[in-house]
């Protein structure tokens, strides 16, 4: 998979299938997948560290868990986040975050909004760096949003959302994710414009998905908005093994003989 193939899926009609990644041990078994595109995201702050949001995450992070997904997953797509406010500041220090995720193995970043980010956008672009947009509920945004809330529901905020969409294509962005937005507006955007839009709650009427890889199979506790279908629950799975080990342990089962040496 590559940038000329990810415009062509777009082409031929064909969803793009998009998870987050952040560790060797899970790029290791998505790149034996059907997943088209592995995103480093910077939800890494919330779903390994803890946090309460993506703003903790910088470029420092960024550039870890990147260089972990690229050794894991050679054969995978892989876009990483630009964390919050590396991009907002002196254009040589936005370019230079841009130059460590890329260096770290990212093959392209996303970053967050239309607006103030032109130039930058146009920069990265020109630089020879593809860059994914990301609309709607983003997250970097949660202070100025009052919290993670739906996007786009009333008439100027869609007109808004169309006209951020269609710049980003204008300015070369070659895809688009559409956080939280109403399935009518996500279905009327991906329709206006040429680049692919992959959706996360922006429903079925886009040219693909993504989702969290610890969502999906259910390593997430009781995390569930309406947008999230587990296919796994693989929390209480891990939950029941760890207890079976325990146990085994505490009443002398394990080990057996067979796994001792002589």
């Amino acid at each position: 998979m590559n940038i000329l193939d990810i415009t062509k899926r777009k082409q031929a009609g064909e969803k793009l299938v998009v998870l987050t990644c952040y560790d060797y041990s899970s790029a290791m078994i998505l790149n034996n997948t059907d997943v088209d595109i592995l995103l480093v995201g910077d939800s890494v702050a919330m779903v390994l560290h803890g946090e309460e949001n993506t703003l903790p995450a910088d470029v420092e992070m960024m550039a870890m868990h990147t260089r972990m997904v690229a050794r894991g997953a050679a054969d995978k797509f892989i876009v990483s986040d630009l964390p919050f406010m590396s991009y907002r500041g002196e254009l040589q220090t936005s370019m230079d975050a841009v130059t460590e995720l890329i260096r770290a193995g990212s093959h392209a970043v996303k970053l967050e909004g239309i607006s103030g980010n032109k130039k930058i956008i146009k920069h990265i672009v020109q630089s020879g760096v593809p860059v994914m947009a990301h609309l709607g509920l983003t997250p970097q945004s949660v202070n100025a949003f009052g919290g993670f809330k739906v996007q786009g529901r009333d008439a100027a905020a869609r007109k808004q959302l169309m006209k951020d969409a269609l710049k980003a294509e204008k300015l070369g962005c070659f895809a688009l994710v559409l956080e939280c937005v109403p399935a009518d507006l996500a279905t009327e955007i991906s329709s206006s414009l040429k680049i692919p839009v992959v959706g996360i709650g922006a429903g079925a009427g886009v040219d693909g998905q993504v989702l969290v890889f610890h969502d999906l199979l259910g390593l997430a506790g009781d995390f569930k908005p309406k947008f999230l279908r587990r296919y796994l629950n693989a929390g209480e799975l891990i939950t029941t093994a760890v207890n079976n080990y325990a146990n085994d342990t505490r009443n002398g089962d394990f080990p057996s003989a067979q796994e001792a040496y002589d």
